[in-house]
């Protein structure tokens, strides 16, 4: 059973005061894909910002932690809205009540913003580098090389105007964390199945889940 599956079933045996909790639920999801995607009414305020290349920025420090994150659960709420057939709705909250809120993407654009985050931690991005890159634990105040490359593990990423400084020192940029990458296993897997059906392909997918501190 599928998310949206799991949804539509659970929904049916709900309470009156329990649908009014998923409504509120459902309703802040909507606001943070929103955000993430800059569609929220009001402007800057209420949406999240963005480095002048498109990366989501949300602070100086590992800002790529919160960039994972987004990006899986934009990819997992693109399921959920194309399994129920709905759009991302934005609503103002300065409209009335009942009044209805426009479509502001489908389930495709959510993924494909999505895609874009991932594409911009593989490369797609000003400095045409891979941000998958080293770590610097207790090598932080040797002068010589790291002994060893973390493959695999995602640093904090770039700033605010898109520069990236692979250096020990900057270790708000270098500093490689287990929560700032494992979200990405899950975007690629779907990304990954999407791409296994449009060939009609048979996809095996190997992930390294080890290493990264955080």
């Amino acid at each position: 059973m599928d998310i949206g599956e799991q949804l539509l079933v659970e929904e049916k045996h709900l309470s009156s005061q329990q649908r009014e909790v998923l409504e509120k639920y459902r309703s802040k999801a909507e606001y943070y894909v929103c955000s993430c995607m800059g569609r929220n009414p009001g402007g800057a305020a209420h949406n999240a910002g963005r480095t002048p290349a498109g990366l989501l920025f949300i602070r100086p420090w590992n800002n790529l932690q919160y960039v994972s994150n987004a990006a899986f659960l934009l990819t997992v709420y693109s399921d959920v809205l194309s399994y129920l057939s709905l759009p991302l709705l934005c609503p103002d909250p300065e409209a009335a009540a009942d009044e209805a809120a426009p479509a502001a993407a489908d389930a495709g654009e959510v993924l494909e913003f999505a895609r874009s985050q991932a594409d911009y931690i593989l490369g797609t991005n000003p400095m045409a580098t891979s941000l998958p890159r080293r770590g610097f634990d207790s090598w932080y105040s040797a002068a010589a090389e790291n002994p060893h490359d973390l493959v695999g593990a995602v640093v904090g990423g770039p700033n605010g105007n898109d520069v990236f400084t692979d250096h020990r020192g900057a270790y708000m940029q270098t500093e490689a964390c287990t929560y700032t990458r494992r979200p990405m296993v899950g975007v690629f897997s779907r990304l990954m199945e999407l791409e296994r059906q449009r060939r009609g392909e048979d996809v095996v997918l190997v992930v390294d889940v080890a290493g990264g501190g955080g």
